[in-house]
């Protein structure tokens, strides 16, 4: 028999039954009353998803497409951001805004380490013209988590604009947009919202509106302010992702019907698990403090070919998991556990990953593993009680 198939990577996730149940329905039109029904329901999840009182505006992109427009919509040709290099999609922020002309004074920061406020605060002090800070709540490429709540307290002094890539984070990890100062959240369906690919969610707040005003984009795509307008009647500038939207709604009521608080601390308890596991079997973590929920990233042992190995997880034990990006391509695997996984998966990876690293020329003599793993999801289970 061949065997279950478990997404453990960091986006596409696994989609629960009736999000699929609800994709394969019969499709309705994005015009007409029933669908705009549709999206005012997911219009107040959305702001209680993101922590904000700022409409979420639906983008028919990959969350890359919503990077484009905070840039292009925030930004004109000229000005100057700060962007934090800690990895792939950090070095994507910089790609972007070079596209839009802006000058960028970037923080290299060693892949698998979080950017330190205090850097981001010499860089604004040394050139008080910069007018954004562009950084990823989790830098899905390492799996770090960077510190937004601490930069935010230093844009909010200043007229910078934060914006944050929320790509690896929202609905996995606490971001509040207004509670914390964040000017533009953004994030894709892919990762914690348990959708297929294909649909972005952006959110601007009140200063960051005054921003778009003053920019005066004029990019016919991505076009936030005319987004905005048609958002305020449950609707969106251009075809709208029907089917993903409709999705979006159920998942938003799974979220709902659990509590957010509930969801943050699943995801904590199996980062915790993973972590465990992974300190078990003898392994080293790339990330040591202020890592990401939802995702680990895991060095390989001298001698170990990541690519065989992950090929191995896959085709004996369908366990699918992610590869390290450029210089870190097979030297470490990304375990994601985020969205829709739960323990029973994570058992699985852990297992399916001891098996693959000694055929490939790893060892471990570990017995206990996952005794060991289910014991840093019951103590995660307790601890992200007195944490948000």
């Amino acid at each position: 028999m061949k065997n279950k198939m478990r997404l453990l990577t960091p986006g596409p996730t696994p989609l629960p039954e009736e999000v699929r149940l609800t994709l394969a329905e019969d499709m309705i039109h994005h015009r007409k009353a029933e669908f705009t029904a549709c999206m005012g329901r997911v219009q107040a999840g959305l702001r209680e998803l993101f922590g904000t009182e700022e409409p979420v505006l639906p983008l028919s992109c990959s969350g890359t497409g919503a990077m484009t427009a905070a840039v292009y919509n925030l930004f004109a040709p000229g000005e100057r951001v700060i962007v934090v290099e800690g990895g792939k999609f950090g070095q994507r922020w910089s790609e972007i805004a070079r596209s839009r002309g802006l000058q960028v004074r970037s923080i290299i920061v060693d892949w698998g380490e979080p950017v330190r406020p205090e850097d981001i605060l010499q860089e604004l002090q040394a050139d008080p013209t910069v007018t954004g800070v562009l950084v990823q709540a989790s830098e899905t490429s390492t799996g770090v988590l960077h510190p937004i709540r601490e930069i935010a307290v230093l844009t909010r002094q200043r007229n910078v604009m934060l914006v944050v890539d929320g790509i690896s984070a929202v609905g996995i990890s606490p971001c509040p947009m207004d509670a914390w100062g964040v000017d533009c959240l953004l994030t894709g369906s892919q990762k914690g919202l348990m959708l297929p690919p294909g649909l972005a969610l952006i959110s601007l707040s009140r200063r960051a509106w005054d921003r778009v005003d003053a920019v005066d984009p004029k990019d016919f795509y991505f076009n936030l302010r005319t987004e905005r307008v048609r958002s305020e009647v449950d609707q969106t500038l251009f075809t709208s992702p029907v089917n993903l939207i409709r999705g979006l709604e159920v998942c938003l009521k799974l979220f709902r019907d659990q509590g957010m608080e509930a969801v943050f601390r699943r995801q904590w308890a199996l980062t915790c698990m993973v972590r465990a596991g992974v300190r078990a079997l003898g392994l080293e973590l790339l990330v040591d403090e202020r890592f990401t929920w939802g995702l680990t990233a895991i060095r390989l042992p001298d001698g170990v070919d990541g690519i065989s190995l992950l090929r191995y997880c896959e085709r004996e034990y369908g366990v699918l998991f992610a590869g390290g990006q450029d210089h870190l391509k097979g030297r470490v695997i990304r375990f994601g556990h985020m969205g829709y996984v739960d323990w029973g998966d994570v058992l699985a990876g852990l297992y399916a990953l001891r098996q693959s690293l000694m055929v490939e020329g790893g060892y471990s003599a570990s017995r206990d593993y996952l005794e060991q793993a289910m014991a840093g999801y019951e103590a995660g289970l307790q601890q992200h009680i007195s944490m948000s």
